[in-house]
């Protein structure tokens, strides 16, 4: 077949109605121009379609496949407060956001239509995330050669290391039967989990409503809604075990409608399974096993003690260390198996002031506290020395990461995880007035 040489005039409208038709079917967040392209790719692939169908003399099976190749150049998460601003839409084109029907929407497990091709679904880009050197940060005071190593989290298509528990659970519950077409999924999130179920529900054809609370950034609220997801935020000032805290929320809605299925991210054994299954895995391969400490901040404590176990399993001599920011309850109940009421703390989607679940203290070997300020610099500095635009949490992390790696003195490996993008707190981590009202600079 010849290969057309044209131009195909695609309208802002039509490229603004192929993001949001690729972000609520495939679970694709894409910028403008990548929804230029693919409305571009569609309409040459319906007139060469058109072409071979006015060809006389030839059966189905004589004809070579058309492969239309595009690119993506760059994600939706830019483009929250516009291309995906409903006020903004409407103000543009006169259109209302629901008004954008979806795609047609068939999901597969397969990879790709041509098994030859190297080509993925969505949930086939979750995890095998690189792992970065941050040694430098090191200071290695005691001349032991210690190494300070990062999986780089955000490379996940929904930006976070959320979308490996929200396949995990999603696959677990399909095959078991426990969620099925035409079901509603709910759960609560402080952003990232909503983010990733979102996307998911996006992809697999379930209506979703996600529920958060006042201090998720207003990019991951954004975010979620981009997926097309219904989105419920607690009241200022709900705490945990108050009915209208966002957790309580997601599991009365849950209780009280049969068809709808509870993701449950901080009591669900399939997230820390997730982490067991392939960030751990993924860790020991690509530090050739030599792994010596993995150090994590938990929430539902699925990340820190899922990849903990698979570690541990392979080598019971690395030490686990869970990064907590201070205000957690966390570091109390390590040390007292007690807890008091939790203080007050900026960084999202870590420390808590309950006991999920999924966090099993037992596997914890040691508590390290971070300050707001200590973790908020550290992304901070990341980003002016490493060009890593990174989240509060990995910020977190690596702090706590650099303190543990300075105070070895043997040599070893210390694997930390920088869980989310920081283009997700632009108005909170990333700006100086923020930082300024909340007295953390």
């Amino acid at each position: 077949m010849d290969i057309p040489t044209q131009t195909v005039d695609v309208s802002d409208c039509e490229a603004m109605r192929m993001c949001h038709q690729l972000a609520r079917s495939q679970g694709l967040l894409c910028g403008p121009v990548s929804g230029m392209n693919v409305a571009a790719a569609l309409k040459v692939a319906q007139t060469l379609i058109e072409k071979e169908h006015r060809k006389e003399g030839t059966s189905n099976k004589d004809k070579a496949p058309i492969i239309i190749c595009t690119v993506l150049p760059d994600n939706g998460i830019k483009y929250l407060d516009t291309l995906f601003n409903a006020c903004w839409i409407k103000a543009s084109y006169g259109i209302e956001l629901e008004a954008i029907e979806p795609l047609n929407r068939q999901f597969k497990e397969s990879s790709s239509s041509f098994e030859k091709l190297q080509a993925f679904r969505v949930v086939d880009i979750i995890g095998e995330t690189p792992l970065i050197d941050l040694t430098h940060y090191v200071n290695n005071v005691n001349d032991c050669k210690a190494r300070l190593l990062a999986k780089v989290e955000f490379f996940n298509p929904g930006f976070s290391i959320k979308d490996r528990i929200v396949r995990n659970i999603f696959t677990t519950a399909e095959k078991n039967g426990v969620l099925q077409p035409g079901m509603t999924v709910v759960a609560a999130s402080s952003g990232n989990t909503g983010a990733a179920t979102a996307m998911m529900c996006a992809i697999r054809g379930y209506k979703c409503i996600i529920t958060t609370s006042q201090k998720c950034s207003q990019e991951k609220m954004d975010a979620i809604r981009a997926y097309g997801a219904e989105l419920l935020v607690s009241p200022p000032g709900a705490q945990e075990g108050d009915e209208n805290h966002y957790m309580n929320m997601a599991k009365n809605m849950a209780k009280t409608n049969p068809d709808w299925f509870d993701v449950d991210q901080y009591q669900n054994p399939y997230n820390p399974e997730a982490h067991c299954l392939t960030l751990g895995p993924e860790i020991w391969e690509q530090t050739n096993g030599k792994i010596t400490h993995f150090i994590a901040a938990g929430s539902t404590g699925g990340t820190v003690c899922g990849t903990t176990r698979c570690l541990k399993e392979r080598n019971p001599n690395i030490r686990s260390v869970l990064a907590d920011p201070v205000g957690s309850i966390f570091t109390e109940y390590f040390h007292k198996r007690t807890h008091g009421k939790p203080g007050k703390f900026l960084v999202e989607g870590v420390g808590k002031g309950s006991i999920p679940g999924c966090m099993d203290i037992d596997v914890i070997d040691e508590v390290l506290p971070v300050k707001d300020c200590q973790a908020f610099r550290m992304c901070s500095k990341m980003a002016r020395e490493e060009g890593i635009l990174a989240g509060g949490s990995a910020g977190l992390n690596v702090f706590a990461g650099i303190v543990l790696a300075n105070r070895l003195t043997t040599p070893g490996i210390v694997v930390t995880v920088l869980p989310d993008s920081g283009i997700k707190y632009q108005s909170k981590v990333y700006c100086r007035e923020w930082l300024e009202t909340n007295q953390v600079l």
